[in-house]
C-alpha cells in the first residue's frame, strides 16, 4: 500500500504524476503568494542507475539514465523532486507539491487523493501488464552449488 504521506512513497508518486496535473496543483499552491525560494534549480543531469540481479541478489550499474531534480523550501517547509528524463517544469511543480504535502498546506487533502489516483493507476497498469506477460515467464535454473 502507497501512502502519499510518507515521503518516500510521495517522491516515487510525484515522478509517476503526469507534468501539468503537478503544474496545476503548484500554481494553487503559489496562489496566495506564500514565501517560496528555490534551494536547486530543476537541470537535467544523468545518474547511475543501480539494480540488484536475480540470481545472486548482488548490486550492479546498469547505466546513466537522464532526470531532472528540483528543490524547494516553501513557507518553511522542504520540498524535493526528481522526474526521469529533461523536466524542469515539472520536478520544479513536483518539489513544491512535495513542500506543500510536508507543510500541511491546505491543498494537501487534494494533492493526496491526486496522488493516490496515480497509485490506483499504476497498481493496475501494472497487474494488467503482468496478465498480458505471466503466460511467457520462463522459469530457469541455476547451477549454483552444483558440481
Amino acid at each position: 500500500m502507497v501512502d502519499p504521506y510518507d515521503r518516500s512513497d510521495r517522491f516515487e508518486l510525484i515522478a509517476a504524476c503526469e507534468g501539468g496535473t503537478l503544474a496545476r496543483f503548484a500554481n494553487d499552491v503559489l496562489a496566495d503568494d506564500p514565501p517560496l525560494s528555490v534551494r536547486q534549480e530543476p537541470r537535467p543531469q544523468l545518474v547511475m542507475q543501480q539494480v540488484r540481479e536475480p540470481v545472486e541478489r548482488r548490486p550492479f550499474n546498469l547505466g546513466e539514465v537522464l532526470v531532472t531534480p528540483a528543490e524547494v523550501e516553501l513557507d518553511g517547509a522542504r520540498g524535493f523532486a526528481m522526474l526521469p528524463g529533461k523536466r524542469e517544469r515539472a520536478a520544479l511543480s513536483g518539489a513544491i507539491v512535495d513542500a506543500a504535502v510536508a507543510g500541511d498546506h491546505e491543498a494537501t487533502p487534494d494533492i493526496v487523493a491526486a496522488l493516490e489516483a496515480v497509485a490506483d493507476s499504476e497498481r493496475d497498469q501494472r497487474r494488467r501488464a503482468w496478465a498480458e506477460s505471466k503466460h511467457t515467464a520462463v522459469d530457469f535454473q541455476t547451477m549454483e552449488g552444483e558440481e
